[in-house]
């Protein structure tokens, strides 16, 4: 296919890296990239050459040889800059999370028209095993589901010598902490991989800072959440369990499992080996047996390792990425629920 001319916005460490995959993807041409700091904008330009170097987003979009663009810079400023983007008829890849709250991404939606966007939380369900645990999910092949459930702890490790970004764990630059860092990925996963059939319609949670012992580990003026656990359940009765945290007074662990009616998986997320995953199976004269997926023939393809590739097809064969407006709006809404829950010490209920 004809390559996609890329402009991106943002070249710190997560631009950086979508610049890397657009100078070496067939698919993609790097024509432009910006940074309003002149010293990202200095490496960009010495590691990946793209042909033209803006200091803002307006004249990157002013580009006329820019067809799409990625959005990789704080969560605060993204929605603005995506508007205008849409305004110039440009495509848009915005990093996770989507954005600060669920009006925003409504506003992202009506503004989109025929173009095509999506949000990068899709990075964990492009390799093997989230492709066969999804075909083996929306097949049916779980039953009736009646369980989803993601603990994902870290526990605090050495007080680090150098400073933390303080972006990472302030609410008016990020729109949260722990959630919308690595939530967003969960969620995004779980909902992905049982095929977005869930409509999640009541949350119950629970948010926390970091521990006073911990304090020093996260920079001065941290007011977003460390640790949350949410209970959210969806139209059908199925349960999402969610609980993701880090700086912990507690050892490191993860589990997942998705149980229903007729069978379970444990699986991890990023792990993208199906001989890791467990599938148990049931018959009425034997009960339940265990054993790793069977790595069967793959699902149809073709198959995209990266948002950003994903992107440049959904463009080219004009449709929405795999996680589009419309599926990072239920992320949205899930998250800005747990925070309403956990502010009010009640359960909040997702509006239609």
């Amino acid at each position: 296919m004809e390559p996609v001319k890329i402009g991106v916005i943002g070249c710190g460490v997560i631009g950086s890296r979508h610049l890397s995959i657009a100078s070496d993807s067939e698919s993609l041409e790097l024509v432009a990239a910006a940074d309003l700091v002149e010293s990202y904008r200095e490496r960009a330009a010495e590691r990946f050459n793209p042909p033209n170097v803006y200091s803002n987003d307006v004249d990157l979009l002013d580009d006329p040889e820019v067809e799409a663009v990625v959005l990789a810079f704080p969560t605060q400023y993204r929605t603005e800059v995506a508007l205008r983007a849409f305004e110039r008829g440009k495509h848009v890849l915005l990093e996770k999370p989507i954005a600060m709250n669920v009006d925003e991404v409504k506003q992202l939606i009506d503004a989109r028209g025929d173009l095509v966007s999506g949000c990068c939380s899709s990075r964990n369900r492009f390799n093997k095993a989230a492709r066969l645990v999804t075909e083996l999910i929306t097949s049916g092949g779980l039953g009736e589901l009646r369980t989803v459930h993601c603990r994902a702890l870290r526990g605090c490790g050495k007080q680090p010598d150098s400073p933390r970004p303080a972006w990472r764990l302030t609410k008016a630059l990020n729109g949260g902490g722990i959630l919308v860092n690595w939530g967003c990925y969960d969620i995004d996963y779980l909902l992905g991989i049982t095929g977005w059939q869930l409509k999640p319609k009541t949350v119950f949670a629970q948010t926390w800072t970091v521990p006073p012992v911990f304090e020093s580990h996260i920079a001065p003026g941290s007011d977003a959440e460390t640790h949350y656990t949410a209970h959210v359940r969806c139209e059908d009765g199925t349960v999402i369990n969610l609980e993701r945290g880090e700086f912990l007074a507690s050892h490191s662990h993860s589990d997942w499992e998705i149980i229903g009616s007729e069978g379970a998986l444990r699986l991890r997320m990023g792990d993208g080996n199906p001989n890791n995953i467990v599938h148990s199976q049931t018959t009425t004269v034997d009960g339940v047996s265990s054993n790793p997926l069977e790595d069967g023939e793959d699902t149809e393809g073709p198959h995209y390792n990266d948002p950003l590739i994903d992107f440049a097809a959904a463009i080219r064969g004009n449709r929405q990425p795999i996680t589009g407006l419309e599926q990072a709006l239920v992320v949205q809404q899930i998250t800005d629920a747990v925070y309403a829950s956990a502010d009010s010490g009640s359960a909040v209920d997702i509006a239609d």
